[in-house]
């Protein structure tokens, strides 16, 4: 299926933390904040954010409002857990819809929180880690974070880093300018001079 003809769901969340010296019984991580952004034909059809309240672990760490600046207010004001699967269906449920994200931490944690509601799984389509595919193109030896990856590009990312729909909507920058240099590097015919040096100045970038 060609770039134009693809449907793909970028996805970000945030998640519960626990404290560092607490061990609490059962603790696993939960969606606080989602954000997603859809695209068709190589343009954004739907952009998704809310705050999500977790039902297991109800009350924020104090560990987990500093290190997202997400406040209890916000997170209960969110919609519920089921509202969410609810709403990534609606965007993503097909299978020809391709999800992406920036690492594996966001399937695995909703796979997990279904788990636990249960409620089926909603995004049945194929699932991309860009962060590998980024290093396996790059040959980076260590998983860049997502902000960093958007710097080496010489860009910044969109909004505030650990803010969902922003993180979504940087994922979304990021896999353009993938996609853009995969091409770049495929094409079939020699190489101009002109090429060649573009090609280096890409080469010393990531070095």
């Amino acid at each position: 299926m060609s770039e134009k003809e693809r449907t793909t769901l970028f996805i970000d969340f945030e998640f519960t933390m626990p404290d560092r010296n607490s061990r609490r019984r059962g603790f696993y991580p939960e969606i606080i904040e989602a954000g997603a952004v859809l695209v068709e034909n190589g343009k954004v059809v739907e952009q998704f954010s809310s705050y999500v309240r977790p039902l297991r672990f109800p009350i924020l760490t104090e560990r987990c409002r500093s290190f997202l600046n997400i406040s209890q207010e916000q997170v209960n004001s969110g919609i519920t857990f089921k509202a969410l699967v609810d709403k990534l269906k609606s965007m993503g449920g097909s299978k020809n819809c391709q999800i992406v994200t920036w690492g594996n931490m966001d399937m695995k944690v909703l796979q997990q929180n279904c788990q636990q509601a249960s409620v089926a799984f909603p995004l049945p389509g194929k699932q991309i880690d860009l962060s590998m595919e980024y290093k396996r193109f790059f040959g980076d030896q260590n998983q860049t974070g997502l902000w960093k990856a958007v710097q080496e590009y010489g860009r910044e990312g969109t909004g505030k880093h650990h803010r969902a729909l922003d993180d979504a909507l940087t994922t979304y920058h990021i896999y353009k300018l993938v996609e853009k240099d995969k091409q770049y590097l495929q094409k079939p015919e020699p190489a101009t001079i002109g090429d060649m040096v573009d090609f280096s100045k890409l080469l010393n970038k990531f070095a």
